[in-house]
């Protein structure tokens, strides 16, 4: 079974590098920084200058500027997994009188979800400017614990309104930033949100609806050949009733690229699932994910006075603060897909 472990191994190193990359995109500091530096000084002794700078460009090129190679990683993944599917599940399905109907759903979907990945691409995310700064203070209050009146961006040279934040990576100050996404090399904020929340819920729909066809022929591939009721002689010479474990590497033999294909995107389904999941709480709450990085439910006693025996801005746990900007199940949905314009004012 050491073709199973490696592609166990393939999965989770592919899972954890999607997840790193996603998390750590566009900040000063995390692993990847550390580890460039820690192999730059080992083998620079050993590299030649132009050799060094190169590297050291494409890093930065890749997680600290706007690039479009993760949107091509994107399209090729994904066409990757539809041209297997195409290729061969569609043919077998086919052949097990699967209807026409369903097998059209996974290319509905496509295309939703080509929509929406478009739009998080070209939708502006909300971008503070000067002539729009002055309007866009009066969109959200301060709550004075995360964001307070008066605060300028060193960057932008901008008076910051409530719920905005500079993204280095775009070089902008953002209205109700999220986060940044190198996937659709763009911010996530007021303007996109619920683009974004569409475009998560439509490949996670895509990746089940091809998990489960993909599942629903290898199955019936199973039950046809008899394989539940077969026995094989293993090394000592002893006759074993084939398991699941043998089932499986039979078709992983019989079927290579389409049993990989299949655990490629039942990985990444149950990976984009808890992103949605959590994306989805958030929009139920009215709270970005640069918010609930940043409070995580504790609150500056500099910004509410506790007791004087207490250390200055010592985290204390305060849960009547920490969904400052919540209105209420709808509402706080009705203000992700219809953003409050400039002009709006809203009131506590």
């Amino acid at each position: 079974m050491d073709f199973l472990h490696l592609f166990g191994i393939y999965v989770a190193v592919v899972l954890t590098c999607i997840f790193l990359v996603c998390k750590y995109s566009g900040q000063q500091h995390n692993p990847f920084n550390t580890l460039l530096s820690y192999v730059s000084k080992v083998v620079a002794p050993f590299t030649p200058q132009w050799l060094q700078r190169s590297s050291h460009w494409i890093f930065h090129r890749l997680f600290h500027q706007r690039s479009n190679i993760f949107i091509y990683l994107h399209i090729f993944l994904e066409g990757s997994v539809y041209a297997e599917f195409t290729y061969e599940v569609f043919g077998f399905c086919r052949e097990m009188d699967t209807s026409l109907t369903s097998l059209s759903v996974p290319y509905v979907l496509l295309a939703i979800k080509s929509c929406f990945f478009y739009l998080c691409i070209k939708t502006d995310p909300g971008t503070v400017t000067k002539k729009k700064v002055s309007s866009l203070i009066h969109v959200y209050p301060y709550d004075r614990r995360l964001f307070h009146p008066g605060v300028s961006c060193e960057t932008c040279q901008l008076v910051k309104p409530a719920r905005s934040k500079h993204c280095r990576v775009c070089n902008r100050c953002v209205q109700r930033f999220d986060h940044h996404c190198v996937w659709v090399n763009n911010c996530v904020g007021a303007g996109n949100t619920r683009y974004f929340l569409l475009y998560l819920l439509s490949v996670c729909a895509m990746a089940l609806d091809i998990a489960l066809l993909t599942g629903d022929m290898l199955l019936h591939a199973v039950l046809r050949s008899g394989l539940l009721r077969a026995s094989y002689i293993d090394e000592y010479g002893q006759q074993q009733p084939a398991g699941p474990l043998f089932v499986v590497q039979h078709l992983f033999l019989t079927f290579p690229r389409i049993v990989f294909m299949l655990g490629f995107v039942i990985f990444v389904f149950f990976l984009l699932a808890g992103y949605t999941l959590f994306h989805s709480f958030l929009a139920l709450v009215n709270q970005t994910s640069n918010e609930w990085y940043k409070s995580r439910g504790f609150v500056c006693r500099h910004c509410h006075p506790m007791p004087a025996a207490d250390n200055l801005c010592s985290p204390v746990l305060d849960h009547s603060k920490r969904y400052y900007y919540s209105r209420g199940l709808l509402r706080n949905l009705g203000e992700i897909f219809f953003p409050p314009q400039a002009t709006q004012k809203k009131g506590n």
